[in-house]
């Protein structure tokens, strides 16, 4: 058979790097044996895989039919290794998380510190981005697991209710509203007038924010935007202008009095933490393994909040 893992490892390696020297790089190999290999493949189907536009290689038609294919073979045969290998295979497994920025600041590293208890021989690589582009890189195969705190748009990924996340609207100590809000909870009215610090287009926490005010507010006047969350917080605390941002944010600086918590008349604002892979994906043990530990944590949190109300 001319067919080989090897070579559709390759394949898949130059799909996501876009060459043959950074496919080569990933699967350690040199980059006459990477090309010599795709062309061997590209022989062996009868047909051309890639399109070359400038330097960057890029997949055609043929290329994006024969990817999904060439995945799901390879993560059956990392799934027959580890359920006959043993711990041999389990030293080798590896996968690829990504994370929207609130929860791979805040909710992720407690998880990988408990995971690597679990499974001490397993590596992860973790990418950190947007909601969009988390759910892009999960699309596109160059991550295993995606955890966004927003909507997920793209029918190819399925979408596993995770966290509930409480929003809090919050303000510098001596910002107008902060005052204001001492004294009665602030009405739709003077929220809608206020300077809102928002994150960029394509972020969970944007989708989020205004899903969750629009209905009360029917306008949010932003003429600010930040590309991370961690930016929106000093900048509310420096008065610059008022944000809803998540609690697991945003308490450190409440508590340290950087920050006001602000009471309105708008009822309790929540979003959800979700975790997607692609709808054909075989999970892996170890795969299978860190969902577990995502949903048991799921689950204390959620009776934590049930022993506090």
């Amino acid at each position: 058979m001319r067919l080989t893992l090897r070579k559709l490892q390759l394949f898949c390696a130059i799909a996501r790097t876009g060459s043959t020297m950074a496919g080569a790089e990933a699967a350690s190999l040199s980059q006459s044996a990477t090309s010599a290999a795709l062309g061997e493949l590209e022989t062996a189907l009868g047909a051309r895989l890639f399109d070359r536009v400038g330097k960057r290689l890029v997949l055609n038609d043929a290329g994006r039919s024969l990817l999904p294919e060439a995945l799901a073979l390879l993560e059956q045969a990392q799934v027959i290794e580890e359920r006959f290998g043993g711990g041999a295979a389990m030293a080798r497994v590896r996968f690829r998380l990504a994370a929207s920025t609130t929860i791979g600041n805040y909710v992720l590293p407690s998880l990988l510190a408990a995971f690597r208890e679990q499974m001490p021989q397993a590596s992860l690589d973790v990418w950190i981005g947007n909601t969009l582009g988390v759910a892009q890189i999960v699309a596109g195969f160059e991550a295993d697991l995606g955890m966004i705190e927003g909507p997920c748009h793209i029918p190819d990924l399925q979408v596993l209710p995770w966290l509930d996340d409480e929003l809090v609207l919050v303000a510098a100590p001596g910002h107008a509203l902060a005052v204001a809000a001492e004294q009665a909870p602030l009405s739709a009215l003077q929220l809608r007038a206020a300077p809102w610090l928002l994150r960029e287009a394509g972020s969970g926490t944007r989708e989020a924010v205004e899903q969750a005010l629009l209905p009360y507010l029917h306008h949010v006047q932003s003429d600010t935007t930040l590309g991370s969350s961690e930016a929106i917080k000093n900048a509310v605390a420096a008065g610059l202008g008022v944000s809803c941002l998540s609690r697991v944010l945003v308490q450190d600086m409440i508590d340290a009095g950087r920050l006001r918590e602000l009471k309105s008349e708008l009822p309790v604002l929540k979003r959800s933490f979700s975790l997607i892979h692609r709808r054909e994906k075989r999970l892996s043990d170890a795969l299978t393994g860190f969902l577990e530990l995502c949903r048991s944590t799921a689950a204390i949190s959620s009776e934590s909040r049930l022993r506090a109300s």
